[in-house]
Order: structure tokens, then C-alpha cells, then sequence
């Protein structure tokens, strides 16, 4: 049986901080860790490019860090330095897994992580290496979303995964209202009109800027990731 042939061949993963937790209230959970490095190995091994945002919201947030009387720029800078350890865990993990990959920082950390420098992503890339981006896009006030988008686009990813607790966008809440339908495709301007939170409103608007779809799905179902990536009907597409 001939595997799928990938519809993607460079993608950009936005993974939260959160899902390195699993079941736990805090840190990172190893039997999650190393289910998600699998599901991404599986679609590296189809010979697809992977550029991956992690948050860092499993070891501490910005905007709560604001909310307790924190200045906020100084919140964000710990919530980029969570991101760092995040990303750290995760290159570790996929080496393990024999998956080669690179941290690149957008904050200098030199003697830890590569800085970003968007060419030897690239490269990096090019030669089948997994590059994880840590620190966001390296300024408070702006959130990991946005560095996906940012990423995505400088990169030239063809998609942005959003990997989240839900398998998809839908019509309600599916916690509160049990009738709700997932979309299986919707526009941006129809996100917009229904005021649908895919991304938050930065970078929904830079991918819809540079066309860039979007793809919101469970990283918690198995096998989800690499369904998506091959293009089957799994999670929402949000499109031009």
C-alpha cells in the first residue's frame, strides 16, 4: 500500500505551552512530550519541512504575570524565556527520537540556542532538519500566535497548524452546546463575521494578509497531525 503523498511540503506548527502538560497542572509531561514528537516524526518522514512556535504557557504567562501588578513588558520577556526551555525540551526530545532539529531563539542566548536568523532557518529546513522557534517574536506585548504567523510567512510556509484542545472551529462552543457543527472549511472573512477566535487578531490578520491558511485541529487525537498534513478532511481550514 503506497503512503499518502503530503498536500504540504513546508509547514509551520504552532504549538501552546499547555500541551506539553498532558494531564498535569504545570511542566511538562515526558509520555506527552514524546507522543507529540512522534506525531511530528511521522510527518517528517513523508518529507515534509517543519517550522514549529511553541509557547509557554505550562511554566509561566505573560498576560497573567500582567494581571497580578506585573509590568507587562518584563511578564512578557518571562514568558519568552519559558518558550526557550519549552523549545529547549522539545529539540531534545526529537533528537531522541532520531529526528534532527534546532532551536533558534528570538532573543540572544547565544551560548544556549542559535539566534533567529530567517537564511539558516531556511537551510536548516532545506536539509530536513526540524527548526523550533522559542522566544516568540523576540518583543513583549505581541503573542506566540503571532509569531506562528510570522514565522509561517517568513519561512514560506504553504499552511499554519494551529494545534489546540478542540478538533476544529465550530459553530458554538461544543462544551456548552452539544448540537454545534465543526466547519470543515470557512473563510477569513466569514471567521471575521461570525467572530470566530481562530488566532488571536495580529496574526489572523497577517495570514490573512499573505494568504496564508490556517488549519485548527486536536493535537490531542492521534494521528491528527499527520491527517492533516496529507490533506484529509481533519480539523478546520481556514482560507482566502
Amino acid at each position: 500500500m503506497t503512503a499518502a503523498a503530503p498536500a504540504y511540503s513546508r509547514i509551520l506548527l504552532k504549538l501552546s505551552g499547555e500541551a506539553l502538560m498532558g494531564g498535569g497542572g504545570y511542566g511538562i509531561d515526558d509520555a506527552m512530550l514524546s507522543r507529540i514528537v512522534s506525531e511530528i516524526a511521522e510527518v517528517s518522514r513523508l518529507g515534509v519541512q517543519i517550522g514549529v512556535v511553541i509557547g509557554g504557557g505550562n511554566i509561566f504567562r505573560g498576560m497573567a504575570g500582567a494581571a497580578g501588578g506585573m509590568d507587562r513588558a518584563a511578564a512578557d520577556y518571562m514568558g519568552m524565556l519559558a518558550t526557550v526551555m519549552n523549545a529547549m525540551a522539545l529539540a531534545d526530545a526529537m533528537r531522541r527520537e532520531g529526528l534532527p532539529a534546532r532551536v533558534q531563539s528570538a532573543l540572544r542566548i547565544d551560548q544556549v540556542v542559535e539566534p533567529y536568523i530567517r537564511g539558516r532557518a531556511i537551510r536548516h529546513l532545506e536539509a530536513g532538519r526540524v527548526v523550533v522557534f522559542a522566544a516568540g517574536t523576540g518583543n513583549p506585548f505581541f503573542t506566540t500566535d503571532t509569531a506562528a504567523a510570522l514565522r509561517g510567512a517568513e519561512i514560506g510556509a504553504q499552511i499554519v497548524l494551529k494545534a489546540t484542545k478542540v478538533d476544529g472551529i465550530y459553530t458554538a462552543d461544543p462544551k456548552k452546546e452539544p448540537s454545534a457543527q465543526r466547519f470543515s472549511r470557512i473563510s477569513f472573512d466569514e471567521a471575521i463575521a461570525r467572530n470566530l477566535a481562530v488566532l488571536d487578531a495580529t496574526a489572523f490578520a497577517l495570514c490573512r494578509d499573505q494568504k496564508l491558511p490556517i488549519n485548527v485541529f486536536s493535537i490531542f487525537k492521534s494521528g491528527a497531525l499527520r491527517r492533516v498534513v496529507i490533506g484529509e478532511d481533519e480539523g478546520t481550514l481556514v482560507h482566502s
